[in-house]
């Protein structure tokens, strides 16, 4: 009698917890598939009308399609090279509903350069890896130059003579000037600039010497010959601009694109992770999402898990600080 009850007991007890096992992984599960409930923000490091702007507003125009119907709303906070926009989102609640657009800058380079409110190594959950867009090395069309090695050659002859424009100390256009700068051996004055699109007009008005900005922001320009395309920054052909040759062609093993991804702050649930992952994914599948993004601003779509996003940080974090190091890059 005592054998039948314990094991009664025993039965009754075990179907109770995994009754309530279940219940909370069900729980957990309904969370993050119900994730967004509500709006999303979404945090970018530039003004509106920039690359990383318009590749956010690019991803809201797809989102509520296959979000719950709810927005991705972009918010901009320009400054600090990226870290006003990173340090806000790292402060925030791991809720998943603010997410920052991660970028080389702010999320690899600014904390050699300055003391950051956050660390770039612990401070946020990787997502997705949205896409790398294709950056061009620009004169002024006032200038000689024809060629990358034409311009390194009169660069050396001149040291300091001539300047470039960047959006501000660590961000890649000043990160990407200068590792070029120290691959060729040569000099050139930063002259800071508000986004891609000022550093596109100095050139146009002849106030900056050479920049490197978007495919996207300077296309039109270039096709104009308002100003002139010396070399893309990546190792691949530039689909929109094929006849201007890769800078690796005279710099071997300077490949650079801009590259963007989806972060939350630290501390999100692993389900919650996967669902954002799984809905921005949906996202970059989005007809008019691709064509806004492979054509208007020629880039390249990435996607693909967490895991992988994560990775690829953590090389970053491990590249640029040393280029940093090597191409004498301070806090100015």
């Amino acid at each position: 009698m005592f054998l039948k009850t314990s094991i009664r007991r025993f039965v009754a007890g075990a179907s109770g917890a995994f009754a309530a096992l279940a219940l909370t992984a069900g729980g957990a599960s309904a969370h993050s598939t119900a994730w967004p409930d509500r709006a999303v923000r979404l945090v970018v490091t530039v003004g509106a009308g920039g690359a990383a702007d318009t590749l956010a507003r690019n991803l809201s125009n797809g989102f509520t399609s296959v979000a719950n119907g709810q927005a991705l709303v972009v918010e901009n906070r320009p400054g600090a090279g990226g870290t006003i926009a990173a340090s806000l989102v790292a402060r925030e609640k791991p809720d998943g509903y603010t997410l920052f657009l991660a970028e080389v800058g702010p999320n690899a380079v600014s904390h050699t350069l300055a003391k950051l409110s956050y660390d770039p190594h612990t401070a946020f959950s990787p997502i997705v890896h949205v896409a790398n867009l294709p950056a061009v090395v620009l004169v002024r069309s006032s200038l000689p130059y024809k060629t990358l090695d034409e311009f390194i050659a009169a660069a050396k002859q001149q040291p300091g003579k001539f300047n470039f424009a960047s959006a501000g100390l660590g961000n890649w256009t000043h990160l990407y000037m200068a590792f070029l700068n120290s691959r060729a051996g040569i000099e050139q004055v930063n002259i800071v600039y508000k986004s891609g699109a000022e550093m596109l007009t100095a050139l146009l008005r002849g106030d900056a010497d050479t920049a490197v900005i978007t495919v996207s922001t300077s296309l039109a320009q270039v096709r104009e010959g308002k100003v002139r395309p010396l070399a893309g920054s990546a190792a691949r052909p530039m689909r929109q601009l094929p006849d201007v040759p890769a800078a690796a062609a005279t710099l071997p093993g300077f490949d650079v694109s801009v590259w963007h991804g989806i972060v939350g702050p630290a501390g999100m649930d692993p389900a919650l992770v996967s669902r954002i992952n799984a809905v921005f994914n949906q996202v970059l599948q989005v007809p008019q999402v691709r064509t806004a993004i492979t054509e208007a601003q020629a880039a390249d779509i990435i996607g693909g898990t967490p895991q992988q996003f994560d990775a690829f940080i953590k090389e970053e974090l491990k590249r640029w600080p040393e280029v940093v190091r090597a191409a004498g890059i301070k806090a100015e």
